[in-house]
């Protein structure tokens, strides 16, 4: 779209836009659906509604996967017996097959719904993803189960699945599949939750750690210390560190010499002592003497926010005029997420 840019963060589902005054958010949004995605501002969140200002957000974390949880349960609740029916010929009852379909019908709408409505939003796009292949492959298991079953022989009583390799010929009207659908959503189901859930445990050790970081840094400017939030401080900036001071950002020490205690970065206990034109790493500590450091990267803290504001990513950045304006989106994937 004319007048506007953006970055994407696939990894945190972040989107930051910035656009002309005379753009509505309606249009931006209704172009990113347009090409197969969703995306919703900050402020319309539901995970987050209701939020304090400063609450952790482990909590709404944890909402984000229970819809992924509750699909997963119920997959493997009802997959194990089926698989189980379908691999031991001892489980195989009268009418065993008409169970096995009872107990996948749930699995392959209800728990795979995510990979079909995936898969259509990429048809209807021209495109084909994991998601397609998934949808195609246990619908195609479940539908010829199905009528193996009503149209075949597969449902006559006392019908079994002999555990055996064999190159025989047959019309497959005998045969049902629904430990394949079952199984396969089910097994996909739970590789994007740990998925998922692991990271949402990244985010929340990358956001603890930089919490961690300073939150004030003393600058030299016009021959004097002026004290200020560490996210007005720009590269070539130069700021004391004093000893038990944390160093504000990454940057080269001019003057002192002092031991920095880096072991939240690198895990080595022993400090490293530091002197003229040696590099020193943003949030690590001043163990010893004073320091003066010039900037070389600058670095903003993550701060909490109240319910409802627009929330920025510290490393993503975007340009704009004096006539634009940034919003931060929120945005999930159409094709890996629903």
């Amino acid at each position: 779209m004319d007048g506007v840019e953006a970055t994407v963060n696939y990894a945190t589902e972040k989107a930051k836009v910035s656009f002309r005054d005379d753009i509505a958010v309606e249009d931006l949004i209704a172009t990113v659906e347009a090409t197969g995605y969703t995306a919703r501002e900050p402020g319309r969140d539901p995970v987050r509604t209701g939020s304090a200002p400063g609450e952790d957000t482990d909590e709404a974390s944890l909402d984000e996967l229970r819809p992924l949880r509750e699909r997963l349960t119920t997959a493997v609740v009802l997959a194990v017996p089926v698989i189980a029916m379908a691999m031991v010929p001892a489980l195989q009852f009268d009418y065993w097959q008409w169970l096995s379909l009872t107990l996948a019908a749930p699995v392959v709408t209800y728990a795979a719904w995510p990979f079909h409505k995936a898969a259509w939003t990429n048809a209807r796009h021209g495109a084909a993803t994991m998601d397609t292949l998934i949808s195609v492959g246990t619908a195609a298991a479940f539908l010829w189960s199905v009528w193996a079953l009503f149209f075949g022989t597969a449902g006559t009583p006392g019908m079994t699945h002999p555990f055996e390799l064999t190159i025989a010929r047959s019309d497959g009207a005998g045969n049902i599949y629904l430990e394949a659908a079952a199984g396969v959503t089910a097994f996909i189901l739970a590789g994007r939750y740990f998925e998922a859930r692991s990271k949402r445990k990244a985010g929340a050790a990358l956001k603890a750690l930089m919490e961690l970081g300073a939150k004030e840094v003393t600058v030299e400017r016009g021959g004097r210390e002026e004290l200020i939030p560490v996210g007005e401080l720009r590269t070539g900036d130069r700021f004391l560190v004093r000893p038990g001071e944390k160093i504000a950002t990454d940057g080269t020490v001019v003057e002192g010499s002092s031991a920095v205690d880096a072991s939240m970065l690198t895990g080595e206990s022993v400090p490293v002592e530091v002197g003229e034109g040696d590099s020193v790493t943003g949030a690590t500590l001043n163990a010893g003497g004073r320091l003066v450091v010039e900037a070389t990267g600058t670095r903003r803290t993550a701060r909490p926010q109240p319910s409802g504001s627009p929330t920025r990513s510290p490393r993503s950045s975007c340009r704009s005029s004096s006539r634009s304006r940034s919003a931060p989106w929120a945005s999930g994937s159409a094709t890996a997420r629903a």
